[in-house]
């Protein structure tokens, strides 16, 4: 990203009305932006020899002019401000060279330069229609830090040779190597445009250092002048810029030529072109999209990601019909413009307007513009983009992996190309979720079955029965994402189980992506289990995955759950323990209080109570039939009764957030449910729902009173049941809390 002016937070800045801000922030954007754009046109057209550096200056200001008057209007931003950037420089100048090393004519470069940011503004558009925006900002840090980094030593590296004054394409090595080419006065005007690049800031940020660098290196340049005439010439001058070469041909008449020569290329070079123009686009987007963030970050504001791509887009388009050079939202002159009291989008398009009056009415005056000036300005741009912070990474265990990813793509970036060095980048990427993924352990929890218990109260010998095979159950609770990379780490968590654990259950709650290489894996372990008369349970399935794969749907066709195996899916844990506790009491001698309707004198709770005391109950006690969805209680009723099941189920739960509700409990035959109303006298805090048909005995509370006071030692053991039936519940709750934390 070309910032030129880069500042850690918006400086106070004295209130003004939107249209005196948008004004104010428009011209210093210009500043800023424009100065720059010169030089990366420069930059792009001078391997192409000849007078086309003067071309590239021109094409600079025209980049900056369509760019900053389309994109703003356009976008998705309110304070951004677009201009050719640094990495459309990086890429167009290498292609250039590229081309030129492949012995294509100029003239046929520049259209295909033309055509490349042609086409990755409609690529830009697509992306931006189709909501890549909302993807393109979560590439990881290291890729953007290492391409960043590669961008800035390119421009480095390809100014150097200019700041010393070595004639025009000469390479890196050979001007560094041979002294004789360079020229003082070049190196002179460069030296004083970095100083006062890097002073400026310290005494004031009134005026962008970039203004204040060019017009130093211009002021240098005439001193030098002063003394040798010979420099104070336009014509031939390898120092200065130049004649811009527009001759007698309007703005309007160029656009028409660059569009008809355009039109000319055929459907072969825009086949050429598509990789370039793509990885063009991406570069584009991720410098616009990180500078919006930025700001976004500044101002407390939000951005629209794919509608600035679409704005983008149509900005780069409209340059490259006019003739000029792509390029993106940039951060010096957005962070100017902000600074300066810009406060909508329409301080970019004023930052085109001045960028296009100024290339009309000072045209002349560009000429003059030493490049050794240029070529200052873009080396400090350059060692700006290159994160040095990242250095720290490699002193870090856990970060050093990400050092050389930022290494790998910068290495392919200088000594490849920055198409190569993209595609590296890509699969980098890739390489860093993958690894993120497998790094995280997928598993959340593991708990045995002593350690979890259904909420399903059962007496006498089925509870025996349930107690005896508790090792036998396992729960694992998963998390992450279950894909090629986590495979065999979920195969060696579950494998072990096989052996001796008959049901093993899988909460997926928590799981975010689920692939075939996964099912898979289940599918072995249940096969497993299944030679073992075991069972794989699956539980807590979401409704669907972030990718919108339906997990339940896409578990039976892949085959891990299927009518003729041993795999079951239920709706919740609970229902899963449930079932197991069910299956397994199924094999244990039959208990009549399962079935038959208990009396009085065969509730386990009034076992050895006098007749006499029983009698008294029992007169004080009301006979209910519940049919099969009907309540015996609703959660806030005035109703402090507590009840008895005579036989049947009751499921209590207790309602929460619009139709959900959290499973409190199952009562059995003989369990005393509503405990918490009877104490408290505030009404029950849950709904209890019959399962199926069931009957219960109800003792209200003023019953209860009138009981105790003749049957103190009967209502005293009623109240101690009340209890222990609270504290049961209390201690299941904390043993699964414990368990769930362990």
């Amino acid at each position: 990203m070309a910032d030129d002016t880069l500042l850690p937070v918006a400086p106070a800045v004295p209130k003004r009305n939107a249209l005196t801000g948008d004004i104010w922030g428009g011209l210093a954007a210009m500043l800023v932006a424009l100065p720059s754009a010169i030089a990366f046109g420069v930059t792009i057209f001078a391997p192409l020899g000849g007078s086309l550096a003067a071309q590239g200056a021109l094409a600079g200001i025209l980049g900056a002019s369509a760019l900053g008057i389309v994109a703003p209007a356009l976008g998705g931003s309110q304070r951004l401000i677009s201009a050719p950037c640094a990495p459309a420089a990086a890429v167009l100048s290498a292609l250039a060279i590229t081309f030129t090393q492949q012995e294509i004519a100029a003239s046929t470069v520049v259209l295909m330069l033309g055509l490349i940011a042609l086409l990755a503004g409609a690529f830009q558009i697509a992306m931006g229609l189709v909501g890549v925006g909302k993807l393109i900002k979560y590439i990881p840090f290291p890729v953007v830090s290492g391409y960043l980094s590669g961008v800035g030593l390119i421009i480095i590296g390809s100014q150097i040779p200019k700041l010393l004054g070595a004639p025009a394409g000469t390479e890196l090595i050979t001007a560094l190597l041979f002294p004789g080419v360079w020229m003082w006065q070049s190196i002179v005007v460069g030296l004083v445009v970095i100083a006062t690049m890097l002073i400026t800031p310290r005494i004031t940020r009134l005026v962008p250092a970039a203004i204040v660098a060019l017009l130093c290196g211009v002021a240098c340049y005439l001193l030098l002048g002063l003394a040798n005439p010979s420099l104070l010439s336009t014509v031939s001058n390898p120092l200065l810029i130049g004649e811009l070469g527009v001759g007698d041909v309007s703005l309007l008449d160029g656009a028409r030529e660059q569009w008809l020569a355009l039109r000319g290329l055929g459907l072969e070079a825009v086949v050429n072109v598509l990789i370039p123009a793509l990885t063009l686009a991406a570069l584009l987007s991720i410098d616009t999209l990180k500078t919006c963030v930025v700001l976004d970050a500044m101002a407390n504001t939000s951005h629209d990601s794919d509608r600035e791509l679409v704005g983008q887009g149509l900005g780069n388009i409209t340059s490259a019909l006019i003739g000029g050079i792509p390029g993106a939202g940039t951060m010096g002159a957005s962070v100017v413009n902000l600074s300066s009291g810009g406060t909508t989008r329409r301080s970019g398009v004023l930052a085109g307007v001045f960028s296009l009056l100024a290339f009309l009415l000072l045209a002349p005056l560009i000429a003059w513009v030493p490049v050794a000036a240029l070529a200052a300005i873009l080396i400090v741009v350059g060692a700006r983009m290159i994160d040095r912070q990242s250095l720290q990474f490699f002193f870090n265990r856990a970060t050093r992996l990400d050092f050389l990813v930022i290494v790998a793509v910068i290495l392919v970036a200088l000594f490849g190309n920055l198409i190569a060095a993209s595609g590296v980048g890509v699969a980098l990427a890739v390489f860093l979720f993958i690894r993120e993924q497998t790094r995280s352990t997928i598993i959340r929890s593991r708990i045995d079955g002593e350690q979890f218990f259904s909420r399903n109260t059962r007496f006498g010998a089925n509870l025996g029965a349930v107690a005896a095979e508790d090792e036998r159950i396992v729960v694992f609770e998963l998390q992450g994402s279950l894909f090629f990379g986590t495979a065999n780490q979920l195969y060696k968590a579950l494998e072990p189980e096989i052996e001796h654990c008959r049901y093993v259950i899988l909460s997926m709650r928590r799981v975010q992506s689920l692939d075939v290489t996964a099912t898979h894996v289940l599918e072995q372990i249940q096969s497993r289990l299944e030679e073992n008369n075991g069972y794989l349970v699956f539980c807590d399935m979401p409704k669907g995955l972030p990718s919108g794969l339906r997990m339940k749907r896409f578990l039976k066709d892949t085959g891990v759950v299927r009518r003729t195996n041993k795999a079951f899916v239920f709706q919740d844990l609970d229902s899963a323990l449930e079932w197991v506790e069910t299956l397994r009491v199924a094999t244990a001698p039959a208990d009549p209080s399962e079935t038959a309707l208990l009396e009085l004198n065969e509730l386990p709770l009034l076992s050895g109570q006098p007749q006499d005391a029983l009698q008294a109950l029992a007169q004080r006690l009301e006979s209910r039939c519940i049919k099969a969805g009907k309540k015996v209680f609703k959660a806030g009723a005035a109703d402090n009764g507590l009840f008895i099941v005579r036989r049947g189920l009751v499921k209590i739960s207790l309602p929460l957030h619009k139709k959900d509700n959290y499973h409190l409990s199952t009562a059995g035959p003989g369990s005393i449910i509503g405990a918490m109303g009877f104490i408290d006298e505030q009404g029950h805090s849950g709904n209890a729902v019959a399962m199926v048909d069931t009957d219960v005995f109800a003792l209200s509370r003023a019953n209860f009173d009138d009981l105790a006071k003749q049957h103190g030692s009967l209502a005293l053991l009623i109240m101690q049941a009340v209890a222990r039936n609270l504290s049961n519940r209390l201690h299941v709750t904390i043993a699964e809390l414990q368990a769930l934390r362990g």
